[in-house]
């Protein structure tokens, strides 16, 4: 079966750092985009980044440019997102999410997802 797992969320102090990851099993991820995406309470979902496929290309949200960054391991089948400098705002369920897509922007509509994460950031 198709199936995405998250990992790596905890408790964490402001100015922390985590790092998630994101095991696949019933496909490859090489030949996937993959995204990672948060939830906070009463917040719409909202996409944090993602990795292309053809050219391997990454996006960040605004919020997260420059203390995130988005990795892939193909002979592991994993996607980490390395999170630094957290912030208490970063504090929410967090999934990753693959499509088979190929060519042209990771920003799109996905079709497999995690169970999620949570990420708390609190003094």
């Amino acid at each position: 079966q198709v199936q995405l797992v998250e990992s790596g969320g905890g408790l964490v102090q402001p100015g922390g750092s985590l790092r998630l990851s994101c095991a696949a099993s019933g496909f490859t991820l090489d030949y996937y985009a993959i995204g990672w995406f948060r939830q906070a309470p009463g917040k719409e979902r909202e996409g944090v980044s993602c990795i292309s496929t053809s050219d391997g290309s990454t996006n960040y949200a605004d919020s997260v440019k420059g203390r995130f960054t988005i990795s892939r391991d193909n002979a592991k089948n994993t996607v980490y997102l390395q999170m630094n400098s957290l912030k208490p705002e970063d504090t929410a369920v967090y999934y990753c999410a693959a499509t088979p897509a190929w060519g042209g922007s990771c920003v799109r509509e996905y079709d497999y997802w995690g169970q999620g994460t949570q990420v708390t950031v609190s003094s």
